[in-house]
């Protein structure tokens, strides 16, 4: 029978920019393939029927790589750790086709772990298959609690043993395809300030707006004589566009307790999404000190530095784009990113909170209530920093706590084996107190909508959050007995729901 991934209907959308922004690679050949994770959800939203796709399907699209070509090592730069680097690029991985969606959006299928590529800098181009279960958990757990994320189509195991200072080794190896709005990055701008190659920049962006920012399309069209001022006045827009998708995914971040560990500049997405997950870190207790990279021994992007780190990155991202724009607009851009991000992540937090997605329209047209002194966020972060719980964990015996038409608990029917310890008293009849009241003040004290408060915390909220130790708990079982159940399990009850 023949294999539908191998006829989906592929555009060459980033290879038709020309060769100035990638190299032609060819896939690794592996041992053997197993196909360990596929996502049926994001087949179904590729338009294919999931019914129809077998293991051996996959393995044969996605681990032997045929179908398909070429295939795309792309270029960058950035700066990592602070430090320019002009040596970087795809080093394991290729863009392996770029296909529309049920929706019409263009995706691109990424791999990860496909061999070397002139971008390898001596590496050997693989990934453990610890690595990929990690990104799967992780855009998996991100894109349940409303984060603008990459996912992962499929992993493979590939039967090859690897070295790697950070994992006992030799260690078991995989190759992973992820489906990604777009893999261009800050980076691949840097790039060509590097080079002084403002033609190809230009031809970059106006891509990227193109196919990723319709709505600045539209409002900025860009007529048959493609006049300079109506291109700067579309790449400004997205540009300002960018500051705000960036300050909205940096707030979701933090409202999830995410630490992404290594925001370097060749990590960050030219459309505002995570992807290109490594050593992250879901926080325990709440501490913005938190940080994910064993090796970021200064903390430089620890879990409370990362709004500035964006700011910072889209600062940086000025500089390539100054090849065609002035300053000064996209200065005033950016300045809108710490009330954009400030806006969100109390948007981000009190949905988590279980509040109606309207509740500040809701609220304000309540124009008794005393708002001022009962700043839900700030009571509720004052809480977590001095109750020793894990973060995510609060978020999930809230969930479970509140009944229908009811309050959490009172402070003496806290259940001590329910939780890792009992908050300072007085603190937490003040914070539920300000709870019920926002909930109430939200809904004008409709009790239809009051009843509807447990089903958004069970929306917003993970059962279980991925921290590092379940993380290892379900490595192990697949480690010491090749038993995928418990990770299976744990993606089927806490996040492919």
């Amino acid at each position: 029978m023949s294999n539908p991934l191998l006829s989906l209907k592929f555009e060459s959308s980033i290879e038709s920019l020309g060769s100035s922004y990638w190299d032609v690679v060819e896939a690794a050949h592996f041992p053997r393939t197993k196909l360990r994770f596929r996502n049926d959800a994001m087949l179904k939203k590729l338009g294919v029927d999931p019914k129809s796709i077998s293991s051996s399907n996959l393995e044969e699209a996605y681990g032997h790589f045929k179908g398909h070509y070429p295939f795309l090592a792309l270029r960058y730069h950035g700066y990592q750790f602070g430090t320019y680097n002009s040596f970087l690029g795809d080093g394991r991985g290729f863009l392996y086709g770029q296909v529309r969606d049920c929706n019409g959006e263009l995706q691109d299928l990424g791999t990860k772990g496909s061999g070397t590529t002139p971008w390898s800098r001596g590496g050997d181009g693989r990934l453990t298959l610890k690595g990929g279960l990690r990104e799967i958990i992780a855009s998996e757990a991100l894109h349940r609690l409303g984060v603008s994320t990459s996912r992962t189509l499929s992993l493979i195991e590939t039967g090859e043993k690897l070295w790697r200072g950070d994992e006992p080794s030799p260690t078991r190896s995989s190759v992973m395809v992820r489906v990604a709005r777009t893999h261009l990055r800050f980076g691949t701008c840097e790039r060509l300030l590097y080079l002084r190659d403002a033609q190809h920049l230009e031809r970059l962006l106006r891509h990227v707006v193109e196919n990723y920012y319709p709505n600045i399309t539209s409002e900025y069209p860009i007529t048959g004589n493609n006049s300079s001022e109506e291109i700067k006045a579309q790449l400004l827009a997205f540009y300002s566009e960018l500051v705000q998708r960036i300050a909205r995914l940096v707030a979701e971040w933090m409202a999830a307790g995410f630490t992404h560990g290594v925001l370097n500049t060749d990590n960050m997405s030219l459309v505002g999404e995570s992807f290109d997950y490594g050593p992250f870190a879901f926080l325990n207790e709440w501490d913005p000190n938190f940080t994910a990279a064993y090796f970021d021994e200064i903390g430089l992007y620890s879990f409370g530095r990362q709004p500035a780190t964006c700011y910072d990155n889209l600062r940086l991202l000025q500089e390539p784009f100054s090849m065609l724009l002035p300053r000064e607009p996209m200065k005033e851009s950016l300045e809108c990113f710490s009330s954009t991000y400030q806006n969100h992540f109390r948007f981000c937090l009190k949905r988590r909170l279980g509040l109606p997605e309207d509740h500040t329209k809701s609220i304000k047209r309540n124009t008794n209530l005393d708002l001022h002194n009962n700043d839900l966020i700030k009571m509720t972060l004052d809480l977590l920093s001095n109750w020793q719980i894990e973060y995510g964990s609060f978020f999930t015996w809230l969930t479970t706590e509140v009944k229908r038409d009811g309050l959490p608990p009172e402070p003496e029917a806290l259940d001590p084996s329910k939780l890792e310890s009992l908050p300072p008293r007085a603190q937490w009849i003040n914070w539920r107190d300000s709870w019920w009241f926002n909930q109430h003040a939200a809904v004008n004290g409709d009790p239809n909508e009051e009843a509807q408060i447990p089903a958004r915390l069970q929306r917003w909220n993970l059962k279980q959050i991925p921290t590092r130790l379940i993380i290892e708990g379900l490595w192990k079982a697949i480690e010491d007995d090749d038993n995928w159940e418990p990770f299976q399990q744990w993606l089927k009850e806490v996040c492919l729901n």
